[in-house]
This record gives structure tokens, sequence and C-alpha cells, in this order.
């Protein structure tokens, strides 16, 4: 399929958030759909996602959620401590408030582009950004309408902020899939989540892939399981398809 793709930049209260963006070149609209990055932040890997995303129908925008800092660029195959260490302190710069008030920015900018259709969105989130998109379905309760996580962490924290406190004020259906191996989420989070998702009513999929490990959807790593990473794309499809095409 042939799609129109551009790197651009969206003002947001805090500068310019550079993106990039792709949709089928076909004629029509496509409902909008935001590509939450991962730690290791903005990278070709993540542009092909995005690509496949919009060969399914819609308009992908994936912003550089680390503009704050300026330019972070980093050489995955070459990831040593040192660089793994810059890497989490760009991951702790940012915030639930922060992602909440650029994510109006994105939905502005959506709003704005003649290829998008009006009315639902959809949201994706790699690691770090299984927090944010539930936080900003939860924040933008009228225009998010799907959300998956993927291997998400930091959903449910000690914090005021925690995302699953949040779980009761979300109107669309949730998607989490979560490694069977995965040091970065304590074993008491996902017991708690789905405690927290049956208690708000809301419609959900919680599921933990067998024989998997953290990055499991990331073809470009070791941690790299096809057969899940497949599974849960179909299961995201699938969410998005049933929640942001209108009947």
């Amino acid at each position: 399929m042939p799609l129109i793709e551009q790197h651009t930049a969206i003002t947001t209260k805090h500068g310019k958030c550079p993106s990039f963006s792709v949709c089928p070149d076909t004629p029509g609209t496509f409902p909008g759909v935001i590509l939450y990055m991962d730690a290791p932040g903005f990278r070709e890997e993540l542009c092909n996602m995005a690509r496949r995303i919009a060969k399914q129908g819609y308009f992908c925008l994936l912003p550089d959620m680390y503009y704050r800092l300026g330019t972070c660029r980093f050489d995955l195959p070459r990831r040593n401590d040192q660089m793994s260490a810059v890497i989490k302190a760009a991951m702790n710069s940012l915030s639930n408030a922060d992602v909440t008030e650029d994510t109006g920015a994105f939905i502005a900018w959506l709003d704005a582009q003649e290829k998008v259709s009006s009315g639902p969105i959809g949201c994706v989130g790699h690691c770090m950004s299984g927090r944010y998109i539930t936080t900003v379905a939860a924040r933008f309760p009228n225009r998010i309408k799907a959300a998956a996580s993927l291997y998400g962490v930091g959903i449910v924290t000690e914090f005021e902020d925690s995302p699953h406190l949040l779980l009761d004020k979300i109107s669309a259906e949730l998607y989490y899939g979560f490694a069977e191996t995965d040091s970065s989420v304590p074993s008491h989070v996902i017991p708690e989540l789905k405690k927290s998702l049956d208690q708000s009513g809301i419609k959900y999929t919680l599921e933990v892939l067998p024989k998997t490990l953290h990055g499991y959807c990331f073809s470009e790593r070791n941690a790299y399981n096809p057969i899940a990473s497949e599974h849960s794309w179909d299961q995201i499809f699938k969410l998005w398809s049933k929640n942001l095409f209108k009947s």
C-alpha cells in the first residue's frame, strides 16, 4: 500500500515536538492513532511500526516525547551501561502531567489534518508508555476510545498520580499485553491492575504472553518473540477496528 509520510513539528506548551506521521495514500480519511514511544526513544524501528499501523487504514502519529531535552538519539546496537543510564534519565524526565499536556497538542494537531477522520482516536504505548496510554485515556475520555499497552511499566504505583487510580474515568476499551518474564513489572502489579480494571467496569483484555520477555514486539531486539508479537498486533488491530470506525 502506498503511504503518505511526513516529518513535522507539533507546537506544544513547552515548544516544538518533532514527530513523524503516516497514513494511506488513498482517497478518504482515516482514524487517528498516537504511537507513544518506549524508553529508548524516537528511531526508525518505531517509524516502521507507525507504517504498519497506517497500512491497516489509520493515520498514525509518532511524537518524539523527549523533545524537552533537545534531540536524543540512541545507537541501540552499541548499548552499554552508560547509554542505559542516559536512557533511564531521559525516561524519568517525563511525567504523567507532561504527557497529558502534550497529548492535548497531539489531538489538536490530528484534528487539523485533512486526512484524519473526526471522532474517536486510538493509542498504543510500549514500555514506559503503558502508564501514559492509561493516563491519557482517562484525561481525554471523549476522544480516546481504544488504548493498548505492551509490557507497560509504571501503571500501578504508590504515587497519587498512579494511572490505575484513573481507570473509572476511562471510556475507552483497553488492551494490556504483559511479558511472562519482566523485571520492570513487580509481581503485584498485574493482579492489582486486573482488580482495578474489574472494579472500574470498563471493557478490557489483559494477557500475559507465555515465553516472552520485556520488549517482545521489537524485531530488532533479542527479546523478540514473533508469535507473541503477532498475537498482540492482532489484538490491537481488532480493538481499533471495533472502536475507531464510525458506524
